[in-house]
């Protein structure tokens, strides 16, 4: 399996998670998954235990830390954080929201990955999925040998 794939794997395996929290509750907190050095794929969630309501950009600034540190130590070859954003899809002038997949692979492999979303009735209705290339920010300075 190529770094592509196995970045997709994970992705996959973490979706059905935005999607059933989106569906109850119409939004969610950021979270994430990696990829052990045996393939096993694992999910992550992050908690702030000073505050029942935690800001979305330090609990994705705490996956990060985790997730490079896991790096650093040679605990994982693939990384994933899942957020709910507002973004721009290509063509389209105003913001839709979003699930956010970034992913980082050991071997070089980095993009952000967007699903647009409206809920409609309780029911998650997906636009055109659409991605741009990340910026490597878990493997950027730690190589697995």
């Amino acid at each position: 399996m190529n770094a592509k794939e196995e970045s997709e794997k994970l992705m996959n395996s973490l979706l059905p998670t935005a999607h059933r929290m989106l569906s109850e509750y119409g939004e969610f907190y950021p979270y994430g998954g990696y990829v052990e050095l045996d393939g096993q794929l694992q999910h992550v969630g992050v908690k702030d235990p000073t505050t029942e309501y935690p800001k979305s950009e330090d609990m994705i600034t705490t996956l990060e830390e985790l997730f490079r540190n896991m790096a650093c130590a040679h605990e994982c070859r693939a990384t994933a954080i899942v957020c709910d954003v507002r973004a721009k899809p290509p063509g389209c002038s105003q913001k839709s929201d979003a699930i956010q997949v970034r992913l980082d692979h050991v071997q070089g492999y980095s993009v952000e990955v967007f699903f647009p979303y409206r809920i409609v009735n309780n029911e998650v209705c997906y636009g055109e999925i659409f991605s741009y290339k990340g910026n490597g920010a878990i493997f950027k300075y730690y190589k697995l040998q």
